[in-house]
């Protein structure tokens, strides 16, 4: 299991705490200092099988700076997740060939 994580988030803490509750001892990405690049983000979207823009923190000053919106093209939310991961929504966990953003953090339960 992987864990894209914030540890300054509640909820990114409490999402680990339940892995951990459960036996699951996760890599921890700290993708604030590790942040992810374009394919890693795609092989992401892949797993979750969510929009792009689903991915993104909205209430971010970067989401307003950088004009996105829910009809950025896909190619353009990867670019900007990339060159800023604050937009990242968290936290995301992952296992195997699935993953989900775990908020609330409960839902970090459908890969237990």
């Amino acid at each position: 299991m992987i864990i894209y994580h914030n540890p300054r988030c509640s909820k990114s803490r409490q999402a680990l705490g339940i892995l951990r509750d459960n036996a699951e001892e996760p890599d921890v990405v700290e993708y604030l200092k590790e942040p992810l690049d374009q394919m890693e983000l795609v092989g992401l979207l892949k797993k979750m099988g969510v929009p792009a823009h689903d991915l993104l923190r909205t209430k971010e000053d970067e989401y307003d700076e950088l004009g996105l919106s829910p009809d950025t093209p896909e190619e353009d939310i990867l670019t900007a997740i990339a060159a800023h991961p604050i937009l990242l929504e968290r936290p995301i966990v992952v296992k195997g060939r699935r993953a989900v953003i775990a908020r609330p953090p409960e839902l970090v339960e459908e890969l237990l």
